[in-house]
């Protein structure tokens, strides 16, 4: 996995600072990069970094949570 782009984990933040718009393109790359991960994992190869599927899950929750409260307004 040597060269391989990881997108950055979210802070809350960082998060509240963004547009709606890049919110929801970042979520879909966040999305993009799980299903990659969890298709490794049934694939049966090991993970380098297993707590990075738990990262992305926080940080997709954080992105949905942050733009339903943005909706509510």
């Amino acid at each position: 996995m040597k060269g391989e782009f990881r997108l950055p984990i979210l802070r809350k933040k960082e998060i509240k600072n963004m547009k709606p718009e890049d919110l929801n393109e970042r979520l879909i790359e966040l999305e993009t990069e799980l299903m990659r991960l969890r298709g490794k994992i049934h694939a049966g190869g090991a993970l380098e970094n297993p707590g990075r599927i738990r990262a992305l899950k926080r940080t997709l929750a954080r992105i949905k949570t942050s733009l339903r409260e943005g909706s509510k307004s």
